[in-house]
């Protein structure tokens, strides 16, 4: 899953970031609101958090440009304005949670489930099966029902494997997961993708699992059952 963190004090940014890549999320940072909406309407990411009060462009304007442009993208608004006028703005405008500054790292982190809960973006139980094969996001690892075998996954094995359980029986372009891997601004060649997909493939060989990941030419990969 990737979220954007829209936060113009640098360092809360960065302590933010740290958090949710801790969980296995894969996060970007903004620090004005012209480029976070710039980066909202990209369409890459699965929630979005949200401070108020930012330079060039303001934390409710954003939410209306996004909302606007029908942007369905989960928000949680992530601010020190705690007045009742700005928690009914913001909610009425779009906004799916409103959260207060100081806050618990705990809390933000359970608004974020809740949100892209109900936009149906996260499994129940933080795993996703595909034939005989699991994948537990919040343990980083996949394992086969079969043998029971299970191995770890790096981060972007995760990000991209977790990609293409949640779009079953479509096949995945490598845009595409670049774009939600690597974020929308990056230098990534594809063949990076062709690595991680090699990694992918022996670690799912290695649990036993009869799945499969097909390559389709010039489209891109899917998953497949095996024999």
């Amino acid at each position: 899953m990737r979220i954007l963190v829209i936060e113009d004090e640098i360092g809360l940014s960065d302590a933010i970031c740290h958090v949710l890549k801790n969980e296995n999320y894969q996060v970007d940072a903004s620090y004005n609101g012209i480029d976070g909406l710039n980066n909202a309407l990209s369409g890459i990411y699965d929630a979005v958090i949200l401070d108020i009060m930012l330079p060039r462009l303001n934390g409710f304007e954003v939410l209306k440009e996004l909302r606007k442009e029908n942007k369905t993208t989960p928000v949680v608004i992530l601010t020190a304005k705690s007045d009742v006028d700005s928690k009914v703005k913001g909610l009425d405008i779009g906004a799916d949670y409103y959260l207060t500054k100081p806050f618990e790292t705990e809390e933000l982190l359970a608004c974020i489930r809740a949100v892209t809960r109900r936009k149906g973006v996260i499994e129940n139980n933080d795993t996703l099966e595909f034939d005989d094969l699991v994948l537990s996001t919040k343990q980083s690892e996949i394992s086969c029902k079969s043998t029971g075998t299970s191995i770890k996954l790096g981060v972007k094995e995760l990000a991209i494997l977790e990609i293409m359980m949640k779009n079953q029986n479509q096949i995945i372009s490598k845009e595409s997961m670049i774009e939600k891997v690597w974020g929308y601004d990056n230098d990534s060649e594809y063949n990076n993708i062709e690595v991680y997909i090699s990694f992918i493939r022996k670690k799912v060989a290695f649990t036993g699992s009869h799945v499969r990941i097909k390559a389709s030419r010039g489209l891109g990969y899917s998953l497949e059952k095996g024999e």
